[in-house]
């Protein structure tokens, strides 16, 4: 599925930065909060869900080719960092859901 079809099919997330990503496939859900584990373990294309809400989990998504960045629990960016998403074209998301309850949705959707 791509990012833009991604995007659309989950009432459940908001859009919070559109990236220059909308083409690419997310391959399927990843969840960490420790950015060093997400940096060396995050399969190319997954849709992170996290809590990590701050510019580094920016640039681990960046390095890690994530699709995008899901934040969980309610988590938003502060305005300098969804100003250096719109800089880097990083998509991301935010839902009140729980960061296991958004992978499940995710990984129940990719694979139906």
């Amino acid at each position: 599925m791509k990012v833009e079809e991604f995007i659309s099919c989950f009432d459940e997330f908001d859009l919070l930065n559109k990236g220059r990503n909308m083409d690419e496939d997310v391959t399927e859900p990843y969840c960490c909060d420790l950015l060093s584990i997400a940096m060396g373990r995050m399969p190319q294309g997954a849709a992170w869900v996290t809590v990590m809400a701050n510019v580094n989990a920016l640039a681990v998504a960046s390095l890690a080719d994530a699709a995008c960045i899901i934040l969980a629990e309610g988590s938003s960016l502060d305005e300098f960092t969804i100003e250096k998403a719109r800089e880097k074209g990083i998509t991301v998301l935010g839902t009140k859901l729980k960061v296991f309850d958004a992978a499940l949705l995710i990984y129940n959707r990719l694979n139906a």
